[in-house]
């Protein structure tokens, strides 16, 4: 978790973006990939690595329930994909539904888009594992 923060950081940073005001949406909360299970999952670990630097980060995750990651991490997910505006997107768990998203249309011109599972197209990103 503390290396894949750092190289988000870093590539935030590079494009100018305040940190401590910085929206990040982490797109997984699960053990793996389209599975419901949320525990053992290192992914917390970013999220939580996310949070010490001052961030404000919302979690998405459609394979994991709401009320077990609230109980489990103190955390609420968000319902859905609304075209919120982010300054980064971490892709922690490559679940089949962010395969296909949309990438750049709900970021802002200089957002970061790290993608920790190394499935996304290569031109898409700025950075992976």
């Amino acid at each position: 978790g503390a290396f894949v923060v750092s190289e988000v950081i870093k590539l935030m940073i590079a494009k100018d973006i305040n940190i401590k005001k910085a929206k990040v949406l982490m797109l997984g909360i699960t053990f793996k990939e389209n599975c419901p299970d949320i525990r053992n999952s290192r992914a917390i670990d970013i999220y939580r690595e996310l949070e010490e630097f001052g961030t404000e980060v919302d979690v998405y995750d459609p394979w994991a329930g709401a009320s077990e990651v609230s109980s489990e991490y103190g955390i609420k997910l968000v319902d859905s994909l609304n075209n919120e505006i982010y300054d980064a997107v971490v892709l922690s768990v490559s679940h089949k539904e962010f395969l296909n998203l949309s990438w750049k249309s709900s970021l802002k011109t200089a957002s970061v888009i790290y993608d920790v599972k190394g499935v996304l197209d290569p031109q898409l990103i700025d950075g992976r594992l």
